[in-house]
């Protein structure tokens, strides 16, 4: 028995879930469908297919829509895509990095460390301006202070990995016996 091209099939299927999320209007049925295309955003293999049914920028436009299911499931899928050159590249092009720092500022957890993820990811010898400027850099100062150790850690390895030192010096000596929820992006509820 010969098999089927897994490769087609897989296309046809996530062609389906894309046209599923565009016709239907229950909101249940959008989240459940981006959850699932944000989990097949984890898998190499399904890059070009996703690319090509433009789901990088589906990811993008949940970025800017109230419903935090949302917005969680878009930089949740933009994070896991963000890991191949080709996607990151996309996301770049497409003004990207804005979209992905707002989400620095949500309530949610899980949407804030995607955000610290993607922003890793984006970062480039071009795009590093964008992805630590001084906005990014207070932000993950705030972070690196957060009662969640997966923010803290997180926040404190992007600081040392991905921002200049003298920067993260300066904005450190700044917020020195300042409230940090008062400074702009609040921290995460935990």
């Amino acid at each position: 028995m010969a098999c089927k091209d897994s490769g087609s099939d897989r296309f046809e299927y996530l062609q389906n879930l894309v046209t599923e999320f565009q016709d239907t209007d229950c909101e249940e049925s959008k989240e459940q469908v981006l959850a699932n295309l944000a989990n097949f955003a984890y898998d190499p293999r399904n890059m070009e297919d996703l690319r090509r049914l433009q789901v990088t920028e589906l990811f993008l436009d949940m970025l800017t829509e109230e419903n935090e299911n949302f917005v969680e499931f878009g930089i949740g899928g933009l994070c896991n895509m963000s890991m191949e050159r080709e996607s990151r590249d996309e996301i770049l092009r497409s003004g990207g990095i804005d979209l992905v720092k707002n989400c620095l500022s949500s309530r949610r957890d899980e949407t804030v460390l995607s955000a610290i993820t993607t922003l890793m990811n984006l970062t480039t010898a071009s795009s590093r301006s964008l992805t630590t400027d001084e906005a990014v850099v207070q932000c993950m100062v705030r972070l690196s202070l957060s009662e969640n150790p997966r923010m803290r850690n997180l926040a404190t390895v992007y600081l040392e990995d991905y921002c200049p030192v003298e920067q993260v010096r300066r904005v450190r000596e700044e917020n020195q016996g300042q409230c940090q929820t008062a400074l702009g992006i609040p921290l995460p509820k935990n």
